[in-house]
């Protein structure tokens, strides 16, 4: 094994158990409330014959979700005309249940609807559900209130009166969703084994909604990786191959494969996301993975031209950011990228944002990004005065507010902010090393073979981060057409006969001035080259110190 390696698993305490976790490891999924009467509702569905709607969500794990609860009804033994799939449409419906699935579940006769990633709080919803005698099976992972739904169950391990293991609280929506299938395999309902084809849907919800990667998710997504690799969806193979995905990594899937599934749902409708992962075509895939391609080019296009825009006035009027610790812009932008904007505000400026866009004469939705000690979900709680809306969790939110009102909201989130006082925010931003490096002898290909086994990487199981200690800067380059890309070739002092490459991306411009042969401490991620065949180690340049 790698010396490097060797000593980044003593520095992080990890454990054979975790480099190499055993599916049998998984936890009972009946530790979750209300699941013996979802499986015993269920299989009364499977026995009457009746009509099943599942209603998802319009973000990855809302779509790999609702996905994964078909293919679990179909392999309990639900004909697939008895399985219908309802997402809610962002621009209409917003986030949760919606009055039309109401409308749509009396329309095509449906008795029984199962929600993923939603429901724990659309208590109106069901009540009127169970008033035509519909009944509903909530399966969630977001922040319940003490009053809950009069659904048949609720599945969400945040529910209040929930005492079982604190691992089950960071599964994602597909995540629940999941541990209804293990139950149904338990009950014997579902062929055992049949359930882990279901993992490559797991893993990518639960990255792409950043949960934390420790426990049960590491089995999950530890085993999901390896089932996304040879994946029997005929529409992920060619998105992978549109993607110009070569392996499967944390990497490829955040920022190639969940952003392209993303863009459905922001700038279209996510069921093209969910058509792509239901397809048994390859040829209907590859006609679906076009589209979304096309979808995520233009998202990116309409993405940079707004962060742009906003970073032209912060330019124009750097007054505001001096007054107001918590950016607030609005504009006339495209509603499914303002949460993405939002976020690439918080990475230049470090301060949290909302961006709001005019969505009808005189009515802005936002959304916010956060990092820290400073609670979104809180922070409007404090502003609710002066919004129509709005709500979410403590690093991402949305709200509504009237024109008249955006310079209320604005005061009232900077004054909230302003009263906590808060220090040391931008150390939360601040990426640290693992290890220290004082020589490159072990720093080769061997090294990326180990650290591949503790993929994927996600909050609580960081891609590891090495500092090259007293580095000495040989040579420094621009790259790319504007220039703002960075390459740099290094060594240490300890051994003078070897080099590494270094790239930075959007490169801070205070970096292109660092002059030929200074000593500075280097943080780098290691990544691999293959250029013509030939493999070699390269990094990505992470800070420079």
């Amino acid at each position: 094994m790698n010396k490097i390696f060797t000593q980044l698993v003593k520095s992080r305490h990890l454990t054979e158990s975790y480099i190499h976790p055993k599916y049998e490891d998984l936890l009972d999924p009946f530790l979750l409330l209300d699941m013996d009467k979802a499986v015993k509702r269920i299989n009364r569905a499977i026995k009457t014959n009746e009509k099943i709607l599942i209603y998802g969500d319009y973000d990855v794990d809302g779509v790999t979700a609702s996905t994964l609860m078909e293919q679990t009804l179909k392999l309990a033994g639900v004909q697939k005309s008895q399985i219908e799939i309802m997402l809610p449409d962002r621009f209409i419906d917003g986030y949760g249940m919606s009055d039309r699935l109401i409308k749509k579940a009396k329309q095509d006769q449906i008795s029984l609807v199962i929600t993923v990633d939603c429901g724990s709080r659309n208590q109106d919803i069901i009540n009127e559900l169970n008033l035509s005698h519909i009944d509903t099976i909530v399966t969630d992972h977001h922040e319940c209130t003490d009053n809950l739904p009069e659904a048949v169950a609720v599945i969400n391990p945040h529910r209040h009166d929930y005492q079982g293991p604190d691992t089950l609280k960071n599964l994602a929506g597909v995540g629940v969703a999941f541990k209804l299938a293990q139950a149904l395999v338990k009950k014997h309902l579902i062929k055992d084994g049949q359930e882990k084809w279901l993992l490559d849907l797991v893993l990518l919800g639960t990255i792409c909604d950043s949960m934390v990667l420790t426990q049960e998710n590491r089995i999950l997504t530890y085993y999901g990786k390896i089932v996304l690799e040879k994946t029997r969806r005929p529409g992920l193979r060619e998105l992978i191959k549109k993607a110009e995905v070569k392996a499967v990594t944390s990497e490829t899937i955040g920022f190639r494969i969940g952003p392209r599934l993303n863009a459905a749902g922001r700038l279209d409708t996510a069921e093209i996301a969910l058509n792509l992962l239901r397809t048994t075509s390859s040829t209907e895939g590859a006609a679906l993975a076009r589209k979304l391609e096309d979808l995520n080019a233009k998202r990116r296009t309409e993405q940079r031209a707004a962060v742009s825009e906003i970073e032209k006035r912060l330019k124009k009027d750097p007054d505001v950011l001096e007054d107001f610790p918590v950016i607030i812009e609005t504009g006339k932008w495209h509603e499914g990228i303002i949460g993405i904007v939002a976020g690439r505000l918080v990475e230049e400026y470090h301060r949290p944002a909302f961006v709001l866009t005019e969505v009808e004469d005189g009515i802005f939705k936002g959304s916010g990004r956060s990092f820290g000690d400073f609670n979104l979900a809180e922070a409007l709680s404090y502003t609710k005065d002066v919004i129509e809306g709005g709500g979410g969790h403590s690093a991402a939110a949305g709200v509504q507010v009237k024109r008249e009102n955006l310079y209320k909201f604005r005061e009232k989130i900077n004054a909230y902010y302003r009263s906590l006082n808060l220090k040391d925010q931008e150390n939360f931003l601040h990426q640290f090393a693992d290890l220290d490096i004082d020589e490159l002898k072990d720093f080769n290909l061997d090294l990326l073979k180990d650290l591949s086994l503790l993929e994927p990487f996600g909050p609580g199981n960081e891609e590891p981060i090495f500092c090259l200690k007293d580095a000495i800067i040989l040579e420094t380059h621009r790259m790319g057409q504007d220039g703002k890309h960075l390459r740099l070739i290094t060594k240490t002092q300890n051994d003078p006969d070897r080099f590494i490459k270094a790239v930075a991306f959007s490169a801070p411009e205070s970096w292109f001035r660092i002059p030929p042969f200074s000593s500075c401490n280097i943080l780098i991620k290691p990544t691999e080259n293959n250029w013509n065949g030939v493999r070699s180690i390269e990094a990505r340049l992470i800070d420079i110190i």
